[in-house]
């Protein structure tokens, strides 16, 4: 269970960092060019703030139980990331966004999957 649990965190962890990265580098407009739909409702500032919560909680899925240091924060990033997923959702939902919502949904679960595996191993 453990190996599981580090390979779907380290996956989450690029996805989540390489989402988190993009949304910093590129403005709304960028975003919305390359499909991101969400980026048309949101305000600049939000969609940094959802860059910086996406790298933070990859960060968050690795370091804490890599280094053994306050390991409990590795559940509670995954935990965030599962809050900010069900975000996404509502918002895929209603633009009616078939493809955010699959992808969404497939992250959310991930998130809750690493989320109650590592609370259940702390």
């Amino acid at each position: 269970m453990n190996i599981a649990l580090w390979i779907v965190a380290a996956l989450l962890a690029i996805t989540f960092a390489a989402s988190g990265v993009q949304k910093l580098a590129k403005s709304r407009q960028e975003l919305a060019a390359a499909g991101m739909g969400f980026a048309e409702v949101f305000t600049s500032p939000s969609v940094k703030a959802i860059g910086i919560l996406e790298i933070v909680g990859a960060v968050g899925l690795i370091a804490p139980t890599a280094t053994g240091v306050v390991s409990v924060l590795a559940p509670l990033a995954a935990s965030g990331l599962v809050l900010l997923m069900a975000g996404a959702l509502v918002m895929h939902i209603r633009r009616g966004e078939g493809r955010g919502i699959v992808v969404t949904s497939i992250l959310l679960v991930l998130s809750l999957f690493v989320a109650l595996g590592r609370f259940l191993a702390w």
